[in-house]
């Protein structure tokens, strides 16, 4: 019998199709969880908590497969499971679908001033005219970030009429290359970030980045906090020197009450959230995870593969 330490939220979801070589340890608590961890060979630890994940992760002594429902992982002690030689599943492409939907609908909200119009009825004030004028259609957009989520980012906004470049490590079809992309800022509507987080993608978009897009520009960031400078953000959003920031994530998570980010006009926040909004995430994990299960007792190479050494 192989132990696998699994979260007691997905038990209805994997339970009844569970392989008989698995024999599950349930946990609904991270005690319960740093109990369970240093007797599995399987670990699936996910929780809310980054830092009791990690601290779990550490405890499982004996790991030969993490999984995990989240896509970056920059929380957990990488090293330490390079160092173990622990085969890491992530949830590469699990949110993919929800996250682009998220984008569009922030892009619309934006463009359309709809944060506005809805503070309008909490009024009960009928307005005479649309607090928002832009289009989407015939703006163009710079994509840093053509994995599972960019990728269906391009095709919805490409609907929309919105012509999409990406950047890309081989500059070909359109895409800019990875040392093009900073020249060319001044060319776009909106510089949207859907990058893994990882030491080379940390603090990408700067004051000097941040100087070069158009006075009219909006980042959207649903990468992760750490890929901007977030006090050179808020300076260019108090001195209007970008038109807006649509931030799915922000540094750090939960954001501070303090934090100007709340109360500036040209900022929206949304709580890391884009991920969330859906109802089909822990069935398409559980499902991912029984394939795998079969492909781990019969020796053949896991899906996704989360690489520590690259951060994704």
């Amino acid at each position: 019998m192989t132990v696998a330490a699994l979260p007691a939220i997905i038990r209805p979801l994997i339970e009844p199709q569970l392989p008989d070589w698995v024999e599950p340890r349930w946990f609904a608590s991270k005690e319960k969880a740093l109990e369970v961890a240093p007797q599995a060979e399987i670990g699936w630890f996910d929780m809310y908590d980054h830092v009791a994940m990690a601290e779990t992760v550490r405890a499982a002594t004996g790991l030969k497969w993490l999984n995990s429902v989240y896509a970056g992982l920059d929380f957990l002690p990488l090293d330490l499971l390079a160092e173990r030689k622990v085969t890491i599943t992530n949830g590469a492409g699990i949110g993919a679908l929800t996250i682009a939907e998220y984008v569009v609908m922030l892009m619309l909200t934006h463009a359309k001033g709809y944060r506005d119009v809805v503070r309008a009825q909490d009024r009960r004030e009928w307005l005479l005219d649309s607090p928002g004028k832009m289009e989407l259609a015939g703006s163009r957009a710079l994509l840093l970030g053509l994995g599972a989520i960019g990728s269906l980012i391009r095709t919805r906004l490409e609907a929309f009429d919105v012509e999409v470049v990406p950047v890309r490590r081989s500059a070909a079809d359109g895409a800019l290359g990875p040392d093009e992309w900073r020249g060319k800022l001044g060319e776009f509507d909106w510089v949207i970030l859907a990058v893994p987080a990882t030491p080379e993608t940390d603090g990408m978009i700067g004051a000097a980045e941040l100087a070069a897009m158009k006075d009219s520009a909006v980042l959207v960031n649903i990468a992760r906090g750490t890929v901007v400078d977030q006090p050179a953000l808020i300076a260019a959003l108090e001195g209007r020197r970008i038109g807006g920031a649509l931030l799915d994530v922000t540094t750090p998570e939960p954001l501070p009450p303090e934090s100007p980010l709340w109360t500036l006009p040209n900022a929206q926040v949304t709580m890391h959230l884009s991920g969330r909004a859906q109802d089909k995430m822990f069935a398409r994990s559980a499902e991912r995870f029984l394939a795998n299960c079969n492909r781990y007792r019969a020796g053949e190479p896991l899906a996704p593969i989360f690489d520590p050494a690259r951060g994704y």
